[in-house]
């Protein structure tokens, strides 16, 4: 029992520890991986706000049907990339709120009458994620504290 308790934070036993432990990783280098997200970034931001923009001003959805593919392959692109990289994102606040995003937009489907009120609390989430201080960002969920090195980009 205590092979598998090594390196887990103090007191910490079971399955939650060694899933703490893993996710401890460095991210896992990818050559151009900053010009990988800021492409997938930018071409998330411009689909996204077709998108909201469409639902905003009363575009019929057929129409928007195009916006919507390209958020959903965008972001989840970008999911795939930073869960790939440091699977600790998963837990950390920024990859959480992204998962609640999530919720959110799947949301409208089932919610069409308040689809606005969801994608604006979605667009809200991110925003804020994107820019609260690191300390917050990065901050694991699961280990009660930052995790993993605050990278920029």
């Amino acid at each position: 029992m205590v092979a598998d308790n090594e390196g887990a934070e103090p007191g910490a036993r079971g399955p939650l520890s060694r899933l703490a432990r893993r996710l401890r990783d460095k991210p896992w280098p990818l050559p151009g991986v900053r010009t990988l997200r800021t492409g997938l970034r930018t071409a998330h931001i411009a689909a996204a706000a077709a998108l909201y923009g469409g639902h905003i001003y009363g575009v019929a959805a057929e129409r928007l049907l195009p916006a919507l593919i390209a958020t959903a392959a965008t972001g989840g692109a970008l999911v795939a990339l930073e869960a790939f990289r440091a699977p600790v994102w998963l837990v950390q606040v920024r990859g959480v709120a992204t998962m609640v995003k999530l919720v959110l937009v799947a949301s409208v489907a089932l919610l069409w009458d308040l689809r606005v009120v969801l994608l604006t609390l979605a667009l809200a989430i991110g925003v804020v994620a994107a820019h609260m201080p690191g300390r917050w960002r990065y901050r694991s969920l699961l280990h009660g504290r930052v995790i993993g090195p605050m990278e920029n980009g």
